[in-house]
């Protein structure tokens, strides 16, 4: 049986990496896509000294989990001069880099609501502009930085849309594990188990191959050790180097095989009852790990690995593992009832991502 891997992301890591930046724009233009803190702390800034004249603007107010309703303006705004810059400069988390991919492809018209029906109707959109996306991550956990997904919420009539293209891949992540020591207790935290949940997702999935398995198993093994001893000492950059590490091979290996049921179950769980993604798609990790196992030998195998002892316990030990992070583990604890739960799980099993999952039948893309 022959397997594929592909991942067309150049990436660049280490302490200090952000001062490549200059180097890897050339002498491209570029507009900064940023959080709203990223100015306080010092950021925007370090950015405006690296480019000088060749940063050609910042968009600055991207905020969290980004919403049809907040983009078109910021859309329509980007697209209005389109030949200002090449790059577009994706600095923060999921939700900077994901609003960076919606920005880089241009629709005919300059009009969001174009990018939004192309979306709604399923494959097929061909952007008639693109530009260059370099991202650079100040999170460790979305793995959006080498990845072409991004997902725009629209909050107002409960859907989420999931942008894919080929254009939406970035060309370089620039990964500096020092850009990460501002960010706060709660989303080291939230993106760390993001990232743990993409190594297992990667897993118990019927798109899995040998190449993705070894970065989901390093990484899953990674972050068992180091996010508690993270979220002891925040400030130690060695331990924000291994997480950062430990995120991007998970974001590796869900570059090929994408999520399964735990992703597909947090959809509706931040759409409807607010959970922010890392805690909404790993707090259901135990009970799809329980599902996934003895449905076949070889991702038993692999989830051993990662897992390390024994599988006929290792739904606890996973149980236990989150818990002891502050995180609940059942849907009774947000407000869920078990009948709720099992309408949920039954539905996010006939999603897109739900299809990956070992449990189901088929071979679905996400």
């Amino acid at each position: 049986m022959s397997h594929e891997y592909f991942n067309p992301v150049r990436s660049v890591y280490g302490a200090g990496a952000l001062s490549s930046l200059p180097e890897l724009l050339g002498g491209r233009r570029a507009v900064l896509v940023t959080f709203p803190e990223a100015r306080a702390l010092g950021l925007v800034s370090r950015i405006e000294r690296l480019l000088g004249d060749r940063l050609a603007g910042v968009v600055e107010d991207v905020r969290p989990n980004p919403d049809v309703a907040e983009l078109e303006a910021l859309y329509e705004d980007f697209w209005r001069e389109p030949d200002l810059a090449e790059v577009v400069v994706a600095l923060g988390g999921g939700s900077a880099i994901d609003t960076a991919k919606a920005l880089m492809v241009g629709t005919a018209s300059g009009r969001f609501d174009e990018l939004v029906a192309a979306l709604g109707a399923g494959p097929g959109f061909v952007p008639a502009r693109t530009k260059t996306l370099i991202a650079v991550p100040t999170t460790a956990g979305t793995g959006s930085e080498v990845t072409p997904w991004a997902t725009l919420w629209d909050r107002r009539n409960q859907v989420k849309h999931s942008l894919h293209l080929r254009e939406t891949w970035p060309s370089v992540a620039l990964i500096d594990p020092e850009l990460m020591l501002s960010l706060p207790s709660s989303v080291t935290l939230q993106s760390g188990l993001d990232a743990l949940s993409h190594a297992l997702e990667s897993i118990w999935n019927v798109n899995a191959n040998p190449m993705s398995d070894t970065f989901a198993v390093a990484a899953a093994q990674e972050i068992l050790v180091a996010l508690p001893l993270l979220m002891a000492r925040p400030d130690d950059v060695a331990l924000r180097g291994r997480m950062a590490l430990a995120a991007l091979k998970a974001g590796m290996a869900f570059s090929n095989t994408r999520t399964a049921l735990a992703h597909s179950i947090s959809y509706e769980m931040t759409l409807r009852y607010g959970l922010p993604h890392g805690i909404a798609c790993s707090f259901p990790l135990p009970m799809v790990l329980e599902r996934a196992l003895g449905h076949s030998a070889d991702r038993d195998a692999v989830l051993a690995q990662a897992l390390g002892g024994p599988l006929n316990d290792a739904p606890c030990r996973l149980a236990a593992f989150i818990e002891q992070l502050g995180v609940r583990t059942r849907f009774a604890d947000y407000g869920v009832t078990d009948e709720q739960a099992e309408r949920m799980v039954a539905h996010a099993l006939t999603g897109a991502r739900g299809r990956n999952f070992i449990g189901t039948q088929g071979r679905q893309a996400a």
